[in-house]
């Protein structure tokens, strides 16, 4: 972008040791091994952080690419605007022709997902995910490093940045030390950094390698200015009340003394007392004083500048003023000559406090009416209603409908492009209007799919007054309930999920619609944690299922949940999977109940592919997680989505015995829940399968310190988790030697998973871990257990259930007993796809059959599946078979 230059080529004082911190940063930057980093500059209004970015930016000019970038006052609510100006130059410079072509070639796949964000392809129909556009920014911004060599990216004025380029900041600002050779200097106010940009720019100044908050200049450092602008004659006692007057602040001393030499004053103490009134037109009251003795038309052209903000357009300009162009470009000169703008299409104003002075001084009436003069103008120049909405938010209520559907479209484009907040300003506005009473709850519906993701409890208000509105045609209101269940549950409140559903269902005719809301009773009612009667339930949609052929969605969709809720049961595996194939279009998921279709939402898949998981279908697991993973990601969703689909391509390894791929999977998913937020049920599904997993691995610690990073032990969200959270906890107090605990925490699993008929010995191995610490202090009862799961592991048929029974029945016994109890596990593991649990049941088979070659069979597997704490201890029985012979 064109930068105003600052006025007058005065020296940089007192500003040394900044500016050899960013010359030593910018020499690691052009270093053999180049070296990127944050410098943080803040400070009050006119301490001179412009001019310092100006001189950083002169020391990197030649040696490295710089691309520069400043927020504005008025252009805050524009979503992505600063990191247009900022990477814009990339994509554009050399022949334009070509421009579309280098793009797609930099983002690659990411090309539909970033574009539009960044103003140079058209919105698509469906929700950014705003992580996806960060991902997408910071891999555009490596790839420009590739092209162009180390690069600076200056960003000044930072305080009045839109969210969505803050967001990015701070997330890039987060990358592991050593990666892009990217410099990144921010520049912001103190004073203004207050409300939602605050955090962001917190989270810059921790992240930075230096954070520095410029102080106001010294009388000394002032006379030393005034003496190189005005001469060296000019005494003490000027100098001094120059800086008296100024009160060291950089921006104005540099004004006030511009104006000690237009007007000729000689720099005497005689002289002095002229100063202050020289000072007083350099700001506030003083400087539209001196605007307004330019003319009623330039103020007026000023005024227009103003609410146009950065960046203006002279044509734009024009129109909003009202002026001839020839009577435009001559205001447009006088306001030059008077150092309030520069440049000339577009112009600039020399400095933000002179343009939020003028934007202030214009009567509130009249500058409500330009930002609507100029919302018109901006969409008949063909910038759509996106464009416009930044001053269509300054706009009175005034009942204007057509104001309304601006709006709307609006939001739609900013969700479209990744920006959900600035959806969010301009539905809350429409609603302001207000919107007509047959509209309004479709802005409320729209407002809250636009926070789903980023404030459910939000999207909750919302979504409830337009139920409330009792004005939403059948289809739409399904739509909204089956949002707001959506809403709470990820909100933590599956309970109240289930009963909205529950009761829009009750009043709700037989037919489609009816049969969608009990299906979604069932979705939440089946995930929660707690239920009041859960066997009932169950009954109700076996009932429900049964017969059912998959012919529509809503069928598809039933016989997921009730593959799932068979599963947690403990049912036949098989009679499971034959559920699930109804539940599939020719092996894989019909349109409109896809991993990104927004109706179901992905909660039905992702309980389908756990069902084949447990019964032992992995491949057919396998097949829909990697679907997942590749739907989110073409789709651009890598927040909560893909780190789910991470969680559940990391179970999926863990149950075929890859633990080491399946760490690191899980590993993954949690550094992306990372990024969405704290404290979130995606959390606690990654956690409990990390954890399971760093237990078979043998690495107790490292389990213990995920239990504790992700609060583990805390209470649970009031959604499930795979595996059966309580289930883990316990495993993991035994591998502690907790033992007492441990019993606490499988006996309360146990009775909550029984009382809702949830039998699964897989899902919740709760039964066979209390069997073993229960074994020496109440043996009869340990076996009571082990015939329970046993039996249960039968009836669900698959053979790592029965392995893994048989395995833990041959636990409580010892001799030939034993031994044939595991003879039997090895042979039902051997047809399992679990390697970790095949490889558990040959190692202790090898150990009580005092069999050399079954225990290096085990050992081979255990070092194939990365399960350390098994290997070893099959080397320990090997070694000690070996000393005894």
């Amino acid at each position: 972008m064109s930068w105003p230059e600052p006025s007058g080529a005065l020296p940089l004082l007192e500003r040394e040791p900044e500016l050899a911190a960013a010359a030593h940063a910018i020499d690691r930057l052009c270093g053999e091994v180049p070296v990127g980093g944050l410098l943080v500059y803040r400070g009050a209004a006119g301490l001179g952080k412009t001019a310092l970015l100006a001189e950083v930016r002169r020391l990197a000019t030649g040696r490295c690419a710089v691309w520069s970038a400043r927020g504005g006052e008025t252009v805050t609510s524009v979503p992505f605007h600063v990191v247009r100006q900022l990477l814009g130059p990339a994509l554009t410079e050399g022949d334009p022709a070509s421009e579309a072509a280098d793009a797609r070639e930099l983002l690659g796949d990411r090309y539909e997902i970033v574009g539009p964000a960044l103003g140079i392809a058209p919105p698509g129909e469906q929700h950014t995910d705003p992580q996806g556009v960060r991902d997408g920014l910071d891999t555009l911004v490596g790839r420009l490093a590739e092209v162009w060599g180390p690069l600076v990216l200056v960003v000044d004025d930072a305080h009045w940045a839109d969210l969505e380029t803050l967001a990015w900041l701070a997330s890039f600002a987060q990358r592991p030390a050593g990666g892009t050779p990217v410099l990144v200097l921010v520049a912001y106010r103190t004073e203004e950094a207050v409300g939602a940009a605050e955090p962001y720019l917190r989270a810059l100044g921790t992240a930075a390698k230096l954070l520095v908050t410029l102080r106001a200049l010294t009388s000394d450092a002032t006379a030393g200015l005034a003496r190189a602008a005005l001469g060296e004659h000019a005494d003490d006692p000027f100098c001094r009340e120059v800086w008296a007057v100024t009160g060291g602040n950089a921006y104005e001393t540099v004004e006030l003394l511009a104006k000690v030499q237009d007007s000729g004053l000689d720099p005497v103490e005689s002289s002095a007392g002229e100063l202050r009134a020289l000072g007083a037109s350099a700001r506030g009251t003083g400087l539209i004083a001196r605007l307004e003795e330019l003319g009623t038309d330039t103020t007026r052209f000023a005024w227009a500048a103003a609410v146009l903000g950065t960046d203006i357009s002279l044509e734009l300009a024009i129109s909003l003023s009202g002026m001839k162009r020839d009577e435009a470009e001559q205001s447009a000169e006088r306001l030059r000559a008077a150092r309030i703008l520069v440049g000339t299409d577009p112009l600039e104003f020399v400095h933000p406090l002179i343009a939020g002075a003028v934007y202030r001084a214009i009567p509130a009436g009249i500058r409500a009416a330009m930002h609507g003069v100029a919302a018109w103008a901006v969409t008949r120049s063909g910038r759509g209603a996106a464009a416009a909405a930044p001053h269509l938010l300054h706009v009175h209520p005034d009942g204007d409908s057509e104001l309304v559907a601006q709006l709307r479209e609006a939001a739609a484009e900013h969700l479209a492009v990744g920006a959900p907040d600035a959806a969010r300003r301009c539905l809350e506005r429409a609603l302001l209007e207000p919107p007509l009473q047959t509209v309004r709850p479709r802005v409320l519906y729209e407002l809250g799919c636009a926070t789903l993701l980023t404030s459910p409890a939000t999207t909750v208000g919302h979504l409830r007054a337009a139920l409330d509105t009792r004005r939403l045609d059948d289809d739409l209101r399904v739509d909204v309930v089956f949002r707001l269940s959506q809403a709470l549950t990820h909100n933590n409140q599956t309970r109240e999920a289930a009963e909205v559903v529950a009761a829009e269902a009750a009043r709700t005719p037989e037919g489609p619609a009816r049969m969608r809301l009990q299906t979604a009773h069932f979705l939440w009612e089946g995930v929660q944690v707690v239920e009041d009667d859960g066997q009932e339930r169950s009954r109700r949609l076996a009932a429900m299922a049964s017969g059912l052929t998959g012919r529509d969605n809503t069928e598809r969709i039933l016989l997921m949940l009730r593959a799932f809720d068979g599963t947690a049961r403990g049912e036949s595996a098989e009679e499971i999977v034959q559920i699930g194939e109804r539940a599939l279009v020719n092996g894989a998921l019909a349109p409109g109940v896809g991993w990104t279709d927004s109706e179901w939402g992905f909660e039905p898949p992702a309980l389908l592919g756990l069902s084949y998981v447990f019964a032992d279908r992995l491949d057919r697991a396998d097949s829909l997680f990697t679907e997942a993973l590749r739907a989110f990601e073409i789709s651009g969703w890598t927040g909560g989505h893909l780190a789910f689909a991470h969680t559940l391509v990391g179970y999926a390894h863990r149950r075929r015995g890859l633990l080491a791929d399946a760490e690191t999977y899980l590993r993954e998913s949690l550094r992306l829940a990372d990024r969405v937020g704290d404290g979130l049920p995606m959390h606690l599904n990654a956690a409990s399968m990390l954890i399971d997993t760093l237990l078979a691995r043998g690495r107790v610690e490292e389990a213990q310190e995920a239990a504790e990073r992700y609060s583990f032990s805390s209470p649970v969200p009031s959604s499930i988790a795979i595996p059966d959270a309580p289930s883990v906890r316990g495993r993991l107090l035994l591998a502690l030697g907790r033992t007492r605990e441990a019993v606490a925490e499988l006996e309360s699993a146990g009775r909550a998973l029984r009382a809702r008929g949830r039998h699964s010995v897989v899902m919740a191995p709760w039964a066979c871990d209390l069997a073993r610490a229960l074994a020496d202090e109440d043996p009869r009862r340990a076996a009571r257990l082990a015939s329970y799961a046993r039996d249960r592991a039968e009836r669900f048929g698959t053979h790592t259930a029965i392995g893994v029974a048989l395995c833990c029945a041959a636990s409580l016994k010892e001799g030939p007993a034993q031994v044939e109890l595991l003879a039997q596990a090895v042979a039902h593991l051997e047809a399992s796809p679990c390697a970790y649990e095949r490889a558990t049941a040959r190692v202790d088979y090898g150990i009580a059959a005092g069999c050399p070659a079954e225990l290096a069979g085990g050992l081979e597997l255990a070092e194939r599946c990365g399960a350390d704490g098994l290997a070893a201890r099959a080397r320990r029985a090997l070694k000690a078979d070996h000393m005894s012979r």
